[in-house]
C-alpha cells in the first residue's frame, strides 16, 4: 500500500454497487459465523448451508456487474482450477473402489466445485477492474462477522449464563471462547481475517485510524479468549507482514507490528483478572506444558506417515482416512477418533497417494506463488492501486494456509469459499485500460474510462458464472431440505413416523444418507439385522458405538475373525465407553478360548482392505 497520507476515494463503481455488495457480503460471511441454532446430527450444518447460499447470492450479484467478454485465465488461475478439478474427480471416483458413500462423495465434490466458482469469479472481477470493490465488500462482511463473534466470545467467557445455545452457543470448555462456530481455532482464524479487513478498510479511509485500532484490539481480545495456539501464531504472522511490507502506511505497519504485543498484554490482563476474581481463563490450560501441547497431532501425523508408507501410490482413497486409520493396528495411537490428519499436505498424500498428491500440491503452491508475486509486483513502481487489495487478500490466504497445516478449516464452507475468492482476486491484474492508466475499482477514474465502463457494464454478464452462482444458491437451499430427512431420525417431531420408517426415508437422502445408515447400524437389535447399513456407515466416522455394533453384527453373521479384528482396533483407543463391552475379558476364571469374541485375537491376518 502506498505510504502517502492520501487515500483513494470511492469510485463510481463502488458507489453504484457497494451497498448491495456489502449487504450480500454480510449474508455470505457474517450470517454463517453467527448462527448458533443447529439441528442434529451435525452441529455446523446450518452454518455451512448459510455460507453456500450466501456466497452463491454474493457471487451472482457481482457477476451482474461484469462485462460480457471472453478472456483467458492467468497461469495461477488455471493451476488452481486444475488442482480443484483433480480433487473433485478423486472425490467422485472414490465410491467406485473404496465403498465411500455416494452422499459423502457428492458433498465433497460439490464443495470443491463451489470453491472453483468462487476463485473463478474473484479472478474475473480482478481482471475486469472490479476486484477492489469486491474486496471492499468482503472486508465489510468480515468486520461485521468478527466484531459480533468477539462479543459472543466475551459472553461465553464472562457471562456464560447468557449462552442458551439458540442465539449464543455455549462453550464446551469453561473459560474458552468458541463463537457460534463452536470451535476456538475457527473463531481465532475468523477474527484474524477480520483484523486484516479492518486494517485494509482503514487504509482506504472507510474507517478512521483510531476506530480501526480500537476495533482491532477488540478482535485481538477475542483471539486471546479463544485460547487458540493457531491464533497466537497468526498474531506473529501479522507482525511479520508489517515488518516486510514497506508499501503500507506507517500507522498500518505499526498496528501490525504491535499485534503480538497487544496479544501479550491482553493475555496478561485476562489472566490477572481471572486470578483476582477467582474466575477461569481457559487459555492458560491450552498453553500449559503439563499435557500434550500438540493435542495428539504428533501422534496422528506419525500414524499418517505410516499409512502413506503402506499405500504410497494410490493412497487409501478420498474421504477414507478415518476408515483406514481406525482399522490399521496402531497400539500407541491417539485415543480420540480422528477423521482428518490435521495437516492438508498429509491429508492429500494419504488419501490421493504420493503421485497425485504431489501434482495437486504443486498446482496449489504454484497458484499461491503467483498470487504472492502479483501482490508484491503490484506494490512497486507504477503498478497502481490494486496492490492494497492484493496484499490483504494474499495475507488472508496465507493465514488460513498456515491454519491448514495444523487443522482442517478448508473442509468448512465458511472458510473454503472466502479463501478461494481471495486467492482468485490475487491471480489477475486489472483489465488493460485500467492497468495502463493506473486505476482500479477503488479509485476515481477519468471520464473516458467511465464511459467505457458504462458501456461494458450494460452488456450481458458472463452467463456461465452467473448461472453457476444461482445453482450454488439452489444447491445450498436443496441441502437444507435434504437435511430434514435425517434430522427427524435424531430429533423426531410430535407424531413422527416410526424409527424404522424415518431411517428408511433418511437412507434416500442425497447428501446425508450416511447419517441414516449410522442410525440403522447402531439401533438395530440384534445388530446383524442391519448388516447392510455397515457397508456405508463406517466410512463416515468410526466411533465406540458404531465399532461395538459392527463387531457384534459381524460375530452374529459368522464373520468371527473380522469381529475380533474390529474389537482389537477398538481396544487400542482405551475409551471408557467401551468398558462394558470388554468387561467379560477381565474374568480370569474363564479360559480365553471360552471367552466372548472381543477377548480373542483373530485366527488369520487381516487389514482394513478386508472390510471394504
Amino acid at each position: 500500500m502506498p505510504a502517502s497520507p492520501s487515500a483513494p476515494s470511492p469510485s463510481p463503481n463502488f458507489t453504484q454497487y457497494g451497498p448491495a455488495w456489502a449487504l450480500a457480503a454480510c449474508l455470505a460471511l457474517a450470517a454463517p459465523a453467527l448462527i448458533a441454532f443447529n439441528l442434529p446430527p451435525s452441529s455446523t450444518f446450518l452454518n455451512q448451508a448459510a455460507a453456500l447460499v450466501g456466497w452463491g447470492a454474493f457471487l451472482a450479484l457481482m457477476c451482474l456487474a461484469l462485462p460480457a467478454r471472453r478472456g483467458g485465465h492467468a497461469g495461477g488461475s488455471w493451476a488452481l482450477q486444475v488442482a480443484l478439478a483433480l480433487m473433485a474427480l478423486a472425490a467422485l471416483a472414490s465410491p467406485a473402489w473404496t465403498n465411500l458413500p455416494s452422499s459423502l462423495s457428492l458433498s465433497a465434490a460439490g464443495m470443491i466445485g463451489a470453491a472453483a466458482l468462487a476463485a473463478a469469479t474473484g479472478h474475473t472481477l480482478a481482471r475486469d477492474g472490479l476486484g477492489t470493490a469486491a474486496f471492499r465488500a468482503m472486508c465489510i462482511g468480515l468486520l461485521v462477522a468478527g466484531l459480533a463473534s468477539s462479543l459472543i466470545g466475551v459472553a461465553q467467557v464472562y457471562a456464560p449464563q447468557l449462552c442458551d445455545g439458540d442465539w449464543l452457543a455455549a462453550s464446551s470448555i469453561t473459560g474458552i471462547a468458541v463463537g457460534n462456530l463452536r470451535q476456538s481455532n475457527h473463531l481465532s482464524s475468523l477474527l484474524l481475517w477480520s483484523v486484516i479487513a479492518t486494517l485494509w478498510l482503514s487504509e482506504h479511509r472507510v474507517l478512521s485510524r483510531y476506530s480501526a485500532a480500537g476495533l482491532a484490539l477488540l478482535l485481538m481480545f477475542g483471539v486471546v479468549l479463544s485460547g487458540s495456539r493457531t491464533g497466537a501464531l497468526g498474531a506473529g504472522m501479522l507482525a511479520l507482514w508489517g515488518l516486510l511490507d514497506r508499501r503500507l502506511s506507517s500507522p498500518a505497519r505499526l498496528m501490525l507490528v504491535l499485534a503480538p504485543v497487544a496479544y501479550g498484554l491482553l493475555w496478561a490482563g485476562s489472566a490477572a483478572w481471572a486470578h483476582h476474581s477467582q474466575g477461569v481463563f481457559g487459555a492458560e490450560a491450552r498453553f500449559s506444558t503439563a499435557g500434550d501441547l500438540s493435542s495428539s497431532r504428533f501422534g496422528i501425523w506419525s500414524n499418517t506417515l505410516e499409512l502413506i508408507r503402506l499405500h504410497p501410490l494410490a493412497g487409501v482413497g478420498w474421504g477414507e482416512f478415518n476408515f483406514a486409520w481406525t482399522l490399521t493396528p496402531f497400539p500407541g495411537r491417539p485415543v480420540a477418533f480422528f477423521d482428518h490428519t490435521h495437516n492438508l499436505p498429509l491429508q492429500l498424500a494419504v488419501e490421493l497417494g504420493l503421485p497425485l498428491a504431489t501434482v495437486v500440491l504443486a498446482l496449489l503452491l504454484g497458484a499461491l506463488g503467483v498470487g504472492l508475486v502479483s501482490a508484491f509486483k503490484a506494490g512497486s513502481g507504477d503498478a497502481g492501486p490494486a496492490a492494497p487489495m492484493q496484499r490483504a487478500a494474499v495475507a488472508m490466504v496465507l493465514m488460513v494456509a498456515v491454519h491448514s497445516l495444523l487443522e482442517y478449516p478448508l473442509w468448512y464452507a465458511y472458510f473454503l469459499l472466502p479463501a478461494a475468492f481471495a486467492l482468485g482476486l490475487c491471480l489477475a491484474a486489472p483489465d488493460a485500460a485500467g492497468e495502463r492508466a493506473g486505476y482500479s475499482a477503488g479509485d476515481t477514474v477519468p471520464t473516458g474510462l467511465l464511459v467505457s465502463s458504462t458501456r461494458r457494464s450494460a452488456q450481458t454478464p458472463p452467463r456461465g458464472l452467473l448461472w453457476a452462482s444461482l445453482l450454488l444458491v439452489a444447491g445450498g437451499l436443496y441441502s437444507v431440505w435434504d437435511y430434514r430427512q435425517v434430522v427427524v431420525i435424531f430429533a423426531p417431531p410430535v407424531n413422527a413416523l416410526s424409527l424404522t420408517q424415518r431411517i428408511a426415508d433418511g437412507q434416500g437422502s442425497t447428501f446425508f444418507s450416511h447419517h441414516a445408515d449410522y442410525a440403522a447400524a447402531t439401533t438395530a437389535d440384534p445388530p446383524s439385522r442391519a448388516l447392510g447399513a455397515f457397508v456405508a456407515a463406517p466410512h463416515y466416522l468410526l466411533d465406540v458405538r458404531l465399532m461395538t455394533a459392527w463387531a457384534r453384527a459381524l460375530d452374529e453373521s459368522g464373520n468371527v475373525d473380522r469381529a475380533r479384528y474390529v474389537a482389537q482396533r477398538l481396544k487400542e483407543f482405551r475409551n471408557q465407553q467401551a468398558k462394558d463391552f470388554f468387561a467379560p475379558c477381565a474374568d480370569t476364571a474363564v479360559p480365553v478360548s471360552k471367552q466372548p469374541f472381543q477377548c480373542q485375537a483373530p485366527g488369520r491376518a487381516l487389514n482394513y482392505l478386508d472390510f471394504r
